[in-house]
């Protein structure tokens, strides 16, 4: 799997979860809408054989504000996989919709240029089983250290005050990774996926509830060079506290 090349100004944006159906189509055409109201045209990559993003923005109105489409999953003879793969030099914005079932090798390769990985996952006991694995996976194998700050988990199809709502909160607690949203089971989200809009392209009045928690999810998103800044500056500290603790053991020469 062929990645595209890191920008130092690029949010790479990769929502992942290696088990099917839990709505990371929906949560990456969702962010790429809001990203698109604000300009400029934001990216998104499409890693699914499925297809389902490149599907939503092959229905998207023409008036609506533009995203460029890359689909990922298509292999061509007339181009380079680094051509197909290319994304516009004044993109500041790219969503990645990962497949699932990958490899650990893809796993690396997906991650490794990320400033934010999203992880959506369901409330019931085989999500929970298959996002516990792939957290483990994210930190064990693809090496994302937990102070880089760049893993967050939302909630997503959830109905509040059920037990499965509940023991999924309680789950995601227990990880240490912040839950940047909770998304209800809404068919907000089913229409417009159909009509190939984003919450942000639809009457804010009919989806309100459900937009403030999308917009929560890219206000953190937002945050990515703070907190990257952030965790340079602590490996920095945690440097200097170790050669200082060093130079503290280091035994003196004795003298004659």
């Amino acid at each position: 799997m062929l990645v595209t090349p890191s920008r130092d100004k690029l949010n790479r944006i990769v929502v992942l979860n290696p088990k099917g159906g839990c709505g990371k189509s929906t949560l990456a055409t969702n962010i790429a809408a809001c990203y698109a109201r604000r300009g400029p045209q934001p990216a998104i990559m499409d890693y699914d054989p499925q297809g389902s993003t490149i599907g939503w923005l092959n229905r998207r109105p023409a008036d609506l504000p533009s995203i460029h489409g890359i689909a990922a999953y298509k292999k061509s003879m007339q181009a380079t996989r680094s051509w197909q793969l290319r994304v516009p030099d004044d993109t500041l914005n790219l969503i990645v919709d990962s497949p699932a079932s990958i490899s650990h090798d893809d796993l690396r390769e997906l991650t490794r240029d990320s400033s934010s990985i999203l992880v959506p996952v369901l409330p019931s006991a085989l999500d929970i089983d298959a996002v516990s694995k792939c957290i483990a996976d994210l930190l064990l194998v693809a090496k994302v250290n937990r102070n880089e700050g760049k893993l967050a988990v939302i909630a997503n199809r959830t109905r509040k005050n059920t037990k499965s709502f509940g023991r999924l909160m309680r789950f995601l607690d227990s990880l240490g990774i912040p839950i940047i949203a909770v998304l209800r089971d809404s068919q907000n989200f089913v229409r417009a996926a159909e009509r190939g809009q984003g919450l942000h392209d639809m009457q804010p009045s009919r989806v309100r509830p459900d937009l403030e928690q999308v917009e929560k999810i890219v206000d953190w998103l937002d945050g990515w060079e703070a907190r990257r800044r952030r965790a340079v500056q602590l490996m920095n500290t945690r440097r200097q506290s170790f050669a200082n603790v060093t130079a503290l053991r280091k035994p003196q020469a004795r003298s004659v």
